[in-house]
Formats: C-alpha cells, sequence, structure tokens
C-alpha cells in the first residue's frame, strides 16, 4: 500500500518511470523540481570533489529561503514541530535520561535539539552541523525558547571524523536526515569514528532512506540504501547495527538503526610457558 514502508522500500526514485509518474501526479512540483536541479547542477560543479562542501553551499541556500525547510523539507512551523517531537518522545520512550550526555549530528536549527537541551543536564549537549547558517539559526532557536542556562554546544564541522572530541563520552548519539544526504563514504567515515566517543553501554540512532530494490540517489541530495549495507558497514568498523521496527511505525517517511558497540572478542591470553621448557 503506498506510504507503508514496503511501499516506501521499493520505489526507485531516480529511474525515469518513477519521475515521469510523479510529475504527472503533481504538475505544480515540476517547475519547483526543475529549478532545485539547475540549482544543484550548478552547485556540484563549484564545489566538485567535496560533497561536503556541496551539501554546505545546499543548506547555506536553503536556509536562506527558510530554516524550517533547510531541515525538514517543509515549511510549515507545525510539521516542523511535529518531527522535532517524534524524535524526542521516541528517545525518551527509550529511556533518555537528563543526565545522559549526547552528541547530535545534523542538529540543524535544533528542531528536536531545543526539547533534548531542555531536558537534559547544562553541559550536556553538543550540536554539531556542516552549516554556519543553520547554526546561526540555531542560536535564535534557543533564545526563543530561553534555553541560555542549559550551555549547549554548538559547532560547525567540515567531517565527521570527530576529532575533536573526547574518547567514551556520549552516552547517546543521534543524527536524523543526515544519513539520508549523504554518500556512502561520508556514512563510512562516521561509522569509522563514533564508536570511539561512544561510551560504553551507549548508542547511535540514525536514520536513512530506506530501499529493498536497487541503491539509489537523486540530484546527490537524497540517498537511498539497503539495511544490509549499512549493517555491514558498521559491522566493518566493531560495531552492531539493529534496525529500529517501533520507529518504522511512526508517520515520517524514514527508516532507523540503532548502532552500538559490538561484542568484544574474548582475549585468551598465553599460558605461561612449561619452567622446565625454559630452564
Amino acid at each position: 500500500m503506498p506510504g507503508t514502508p514496503e511501499a516506501r522500500g521499493s520505489r526507485n526514485r531516480a529511474r525515469l518511470g518513477y519521475r515521469l509518474r510523479y510529475a504527472l501526479r503533481n504538475p505544480g512540483r515540476v517547475v519547483p523540481y526543475a529549478r532545485r536541479a539547475a540549482r544543484d547542477g550548478w552547485l556540484r560543479l563549484k564545489h566538485r570533489g567535496s560533497h561536503v562542501a556541496y551539501y554546505r553551499a545546499v543548506m547555506a541556500s536553503d536556509t536562506a529561503r527558510s530554516p524550517q525547510a533547510a531541515t525538514g523539507g517543509n515549511p510549515s512551523q507545525e510539521r516542523w514541530l511535529e518531527i522535532g517531537r517524534m524524535q524526542f518522545d521516541y528517545l525518551l520512550g527509550h529511556g533518555l535520561r537528563p543526565e545522559d550526555r549526547m552528541l547530535e549530528i545534523g542538529c540543524g536549527n535544533l528542531r528536536a535539539g531545543w526539547r533534548f537541551i531542555r531536558h537534559l543536564e547544562p553541559g550536556h549537549y553538543y550540536g554539531i552541523d556542516i552549516s554556519p547558517d543553520i547554526l546561526i539559526e540555531a542560536k535564535k532557536t534557543l533564545v526563543r525558547y530561553g534555553l541560555q542556562d542549559k550551555v549547549p554546544y554548538l559547532t560547525p564541522v567540515d567531517d565527521l571524523r570527530l576529532d575533536f572530541l573526547p574518547d567514551g563520552w556520549f552516552t547517546v548519539v543521534h543524527a536524523h536526515s543526515v544519513f539520508s544526504h549523504s554518500p556512502i563514504e561520508v556514512i563510512d567515515e562516521c561509522l569509522a569514528h563514533v564508536g570511539r566517543v561512544l561510551a560504553p553501554g551507549g548508542f547511535f540512532d540514525f536514520t536513512f532512506d530506506r530501499t529493498e530494490g536497487t541503491e539509489h540517489q537523486v540530484l546527490r541530495e537524497d540517498f537511498y540504501y539497503r539495511t544490509q549495507t549499512l549493517v555491514r558497514l558498521a559491522r566493518r568498523h566493531g560495531l552492531e547495527a539493529r534496525f529500529m521496527d517501533d520507529w518504522e511505525r511512526l508517520p515520517h517517511g524514514q527508516s532507523k538503526l540503532r548502532v552500538t558497540h559490538g561484542t568484544p572478542v574474548p582475549h585468551h591470553p598465553a599460558p605461561d610457558p612449561d619452567p622446565e621448557e625454559t630452564a
């Protein structure tokens, strides 16, 4: 059925047939799509070779138009708040505690972040984003909700190596609608380094656009991956990834994986040498 997880996972939005059918059903979106395609083509040419630089330029353009649309694809303030509340309620239901130390990758203008900041103890929220423009909007969100005394950290980054953050510090790492806009090498970079900053027993939740067919991308902005591709990628870096079925039932359009440290391989020390053999 349209809109179900199974239907979402079976679509290939890069195929010409899909795009033609979509255009026929939604003629009012053809011109905006053409404009976006032209803009994205120019930005890819201008920032050739760096997806982060390209997408930072996309975010700057989208933020100038609407900070809510830049982080949610929908200019409605009500929808912006609804998706943020959904993220917060989900983690709260999974035991998010005020004493948790949280890293939000791609925090944007704090669509969910302001709720996390309000819930957590002062200084326990760290938000990073590749877009300085959207972080300026995040500061405005902090002021709007009067959260200055929570002293959150907001930092721009140009990669996901997380090399400026301490080992084993964050009990919760969260990335909503980040990997859905990332090529596989960016996801690989994050998974290669997130285990270092993740505290023992902590977890990393991230959403992605799921396909059960051919993996594909649209306009180099939206990327669709098979679940097993990301599970195997996490395992390569010593992490275990679990598909979150309860998230799949919520009305948001993306899937979620939860990543934790893998089970350590038991260490069996070599036996002490036989005294007679070493004599």
